[in-house]
């Protein structure tokens, strides 16, 4: 009797050592929920078809239409298809015409091939043709160009092109008493060359400078050069 009093009281005091846990508020979760997810039995199965080798079957995918079929258009497939010959790349049946070849199609010249301007002339004829076409052209010769209407400024191009000398070279005498710091700020006030050197022929250039536009007597004004002008020409 005393020996079973005294393991009572010894697991008693065992118990009351231990540290009691805090109740976290968590429901016992049902024996059939499953694991993570579903229900155990399912979980069961698969677990089972993976130990023994098996792999979960996996429905067939399920076709995305993005809208009724048009039947014209399954029409037009089935055409093309019977167009063509089914072999990669795909070409054109057998069956089907060439198409036409253009020999010399109106409108596009043939001058340039031998083979069918052979066919229409010898070269004897083909030489009497280019000459009547040599005779036929006309040169036009360059005549002075008018005033531009609506102004009285002198025509620079016109001057351009009946002068000859290059730039730099004197041909009319200037003064030589701080011509460069006075043509420097003559020409300042211009916004171009061009205006520059009709203001300096309105004024009585090429002769005379007036305002010091031109210091080294070249007959042109503040840096303008005839040069383009005359390249038009050829000269």
């Amino acid at each position: 009797m005393m020996r079973t009093q005294f393991l009572i009281l010894a697991a008693l005091v065992v118990a009351a050592c231990e540290p009691s846990v805090p109740d976290s508020g968590a429901k016992v979760p049902d024996p059939g929920a499953g694991v993570g997810f579903g229900s155990y039995d399912d979980y069961a199965a698969r677990r089972e078809a993976q130990l023994n080798g098996q792999t979960a079957s996996i429905p067939a995918a399920t076709p995305v239409q993005s809208g009724p079929i048009d039947e014209s258009d399954v029409v037009a497939a089935a055409a093309a298809r019977a167009l063509n010959s089914g072999v990669a790349p795909v070409d054109a049946a057998p069956g089907n015409p060439a198409p036409p070849v253009v020999a010399n199609a109106r409108g596009i010249s043939g001058e340039n091939d031998f083979t069918a301007v052979s066919a229409t002339r010898d070269i004897a004829a083909d030489a009497a043709l280019i000459q009547r076409n040599r005779a036929q052209y006309s040169v036009i010769q360059p005549e002075a160009l008018p005033k531009r209407p609506g102004s009285d400024a002198p025509n620079i191009v016109e001057y351009a092109l009946r002068t000859t000398n290059p730039v730099g070279t004197a041909l009319y005498k200037r003064s030589s008493f701080n011509g460069g710091s006075r043509s420097q700020r003559a020409c300042a006030s211009y916004a171009s060359a061009d205006l520059a050197q009709e203001e300096f022929l309105a004024l009585g250039g090429p002769e005379k400078d007036r305002k010091g536009l031109d210091p080294d007597g070249d007959g042109f004004a503040c840096s303008w050069n005839p040069a383009p002008f005359r390249a038009v020409r050829g000269g």
